[in-house]
């Protein structure tokens, strides 16, 4: 689990622009990514992101690079909540909420739809992706949008120019630590 891969895909969650991303890798060693994430963990944690294995195999493993404080916001939120008790989340704190999302990543073998609450996405549209088994929709960049397509072509369009701002940056020497608001 290298800094350049968190960079590559979390960027707009460690600009503060995005409650958290998702990196899929391959893994050598369950070891080694434990001792990484703890190693990566103790450079973020005080800039307020958190890193957690949401997954693991012996060769790929679900990291979830979140915003705590953006997280715990999101969850209270009425509409959020009100859903994630819907579908059987009993979880209060973001520690029991994580360990809940990850048992159902392990129990179905992928992404629980919910998923996108974790991310960050519009209720609306994660509503709106299962009642319409992911079709309909207005258009597709992070998620798949099915009520506010304008604030969300915008809000790709952010994400998009983050990551290459903070690729750019990252490849000209900016450490994980400076370039983590």
């Amino acid at each position: 689990m290298s800094e350049e891969i968190l960079v590559r895909h979390c960027s707009p969650t460690l600009a503060n622009i995005k409650t958290g991303n998702l990196v899929n890798c391959r893994i050598d060693s369950v070891y080694r990514l434990k001792k990484d994430i703890i190693s990566l963990n103790s450079v973020l944690n005080a800039k307020g992101v958190s890193i957690r294995v949401l997954y693991c195999s012996s060769e790929r493993a679900l990291i979830y690079v979140y915003r705590p404080e953006k997280l715990n916001a999101d969850m209270q939120n009425g509409k959020n909540k009100k859903f994630l008790n819907s579908i059987g989340y009993r979880g209060t704190t973001n520690d029991e909420l994580i360990n809940e999302l990850s048992a159902r990543v392990y129990s179905c073998g992928g992404f629980p739809h919910e998923i996108g609450l974790f991310l960050g996405y519009p209720i609306d549209d994660v509503i709106s992706f299962i009642e319409n088994k992911g079709k309909n929709f207005k258009c597709c960049g992070c998620w798949k949008v099915y009520h506010d397509e304008d604030n969300a072509k915008k809000t790709f369009e952010k994400y998009k120019k983050c990551t290459n701002i903070y690729c750019q940056k990252y490849l000209q020497g900016s450490s994980l630590k400076r370039l983590t608001v």
